[in-house]
């Protein structure tokens, strides 16, 4: 079982970013196997390190982070559909809740009881005001004149 964790430690150790301490400098200095996976390790590391590094292609960092925003903005938009519509099935649910509860209460008749007696009152109304009509009227262009007067006064006034 030590192999095992000495093997999980040999390519950290074969990169430099591992120093082989205690017992695991021990196993490698008493395990062929290990020893031998550990210079093949960085045999492999030193091949890599001389190899030249590719250069990315022009435009290669512009394209990637168009492509992160397409992306980015792909999922916005599902979550933004996703939630429209949970707050539009909630909406009509608290319609509906409240149209039943309106409906099995009693409310609509009482309702229309209730609009038939404004209707009545707005008669009544509409027939105490009808003589005064024209006094209205006159008096709201008098108000209206008045005002227009005070503007133009206020507005050729030099300051």
């Amino acid at each position: 079982m030590f192999c095992d964790e000495t093997l999980d430690a040999v390519e950290a150790i074969a990169a430099g970013e591992v120093t082989p301490e205690g017992r695991i400098a021990q196993h490698l200095q008493s395990c062929r196997h290990c020893a031998a996976a550990l210079e093949s390790a960085r045999r492999l590391e030193t091949m890599l390190q001389a190899r030249p590094v590719p250069r990315p292609p022009q435009q290669f960092t512009n394209r990637t982070m168009a492509r992160i925003r397409r992306a980015r903005w792909r999922n916005d938009q599902f979550v933004d559909v996703a939630f429209n519509l949970a707050v539009t099935l909630v909406t009509l649910g608290v319609i509906a809740t409240v149209w039943l509860l309106v409906d099995r209460s009693g409310v609509t008749a009482v309702s229309s009881d209730l609009l038939t007696l404004i209707e009545g009152g707005a008669v009544t109304l509409a027939r105490r005001i009808a003589p005064a009509i024209s006094l209205y009227v006159a008096a709201a262009a008098l108000v209206l004149s008045a005002l227009t007067i005070w503007w133009w006064a206020e507005r050729s006034s030099p300051t």
